[in-house]
């Protein structure tokens, strides 16, 4: 559909707020992706409502993008409207914080240790959004934003508002059933401690600092690339991808402007001018060094927004 057409479509009152055309290289971490259709703030309910029901109403695709951390935008872009959450309210009532789902989740626990909350402290330094860490199941160190929701409020596809616990999201290791079903979460109430702050700063630091050798801070990143694998027993934790495509000289890898971060065999980094199908064949050689060498199949653990052609262009 003509931009202008979109932009048409949209209510009047509501039309001030929406950017065309808005590169997805600019809202994605990776730095990777062409031009979004339609850009859409949610500052609250009743606009992820009336743009739900725009989307709805013309027949358009549409979908949720937070802090833009773990998205591959397509190269060719996305057609339909991005639904950015913004809202960022927090408040806290004894042991319990309420956000929007729109604040940055490093942002968040930050504002909790101020506030004498702990329980957060082990995501020190995941990037994106509360709504992006709540839909993708975000965690390490053992640990899951799952295990602290005590309470969301979501838009429904049918246009309701509803407060659901952490039972209706399907809670799993880096996914729920939230993009399935189409919900769009605007504020979760979490459920923490009042421990050692003292501890709970100290294991904040370590884990940046973690963070900080193992991960890219200069350069344009997804996070990590696939999913780390089952443990090998119950009660074990989980293999390491990193691992097994460290073995394979996954660290030597390019295609383009995408690479391999030396610090971490598990993370794509755009070098500069990287595009979506230099990344995807890059992943696919990962892929396809770990199957060779050890009849393993790593998933991917980033979402893929948009399309791009068939085929395998240079």
């Amino acid at each position: 559909m003509p931009t202008q057409r979109l932009i048409d479509l949209v209510p009047a009152e509501l039309r001030a707020l929406v950017r065309a055309d808005v590169p997805l290289c600019e809202l994605t971490t990776l730095r990777v992706g062409g031009p979004a259709a339609l850009l859409c703030p949610v500052r609250n309910a009743d606009d992820a409502r009336r743009f739900q029901e725009l989307a709805h109403h013309h027949g358009l695709d549409h979908t949720v993008l937070g802090g833009g951390s773990n998205i591959l935008a397509a190269d060719a872009g996305y057609g339909g409207l991005i639904l950015r959450v913004a809202t960022t309210d927090f408040r806290v009532a004894g042991d319990r914080v309420t956000a929007g789902c729109g604040l940055d989740f490093d942002d968040l626990i930050t504002r909790t240790l101020a506030a004498g909350l702990t329980g957060l402290e082990f995501a020190s330094g995941i990037p994106g959004s509360l709504g992006g860490a709540l839909v993708g199941n975000a965690g390490c160190y053992g640990h899951e934003i799952g295990e602290l929701l005590e309470e969301a409020l979501v838009l429904t596809p049918a246009g309701n508002l509803e407060r659901l616990g952490p039972e209706a999201f399907g809670f799993r290791y880096r996914g729920t059933d939230l993009r399935a079903t189409g919900h769009l979460v605007l504020e979760a109430r979490l459920r923490l401690g009042r421990s050692d702050l003292h501890a709970a700063g100290k294991m904040r630091d370590l884990h940046l600092a973690d963070r900080l050798a193992k991960h890219p801070v200069d350069q344009p990143s997804a996070g990590s690339w696939f999913r780390n694998l089952p443990p090998p027993a119950p009660g074990e934790r989980r293999r390491a991808a990193g691992a097994l495509l460290e073995q394979v000289g996954a660290k030597e890898m390019r295609e383009g402007g995408a690479a391999v971060f030396p610090g971490h065999a598990n993370i794509i980094v755009n070098t500069g001018g990287a595009t979506a199908v230099q990344i995807t064949r890059l992943a696919r050689r990962m892929q396809e060094a770990v199957r060779t060498r050890f009849a393993v199949e790593l998933v991917e653990e980033v979402r893929r927004l948009g399309d791009d052609p068939p085929g395998d262009p240079t």
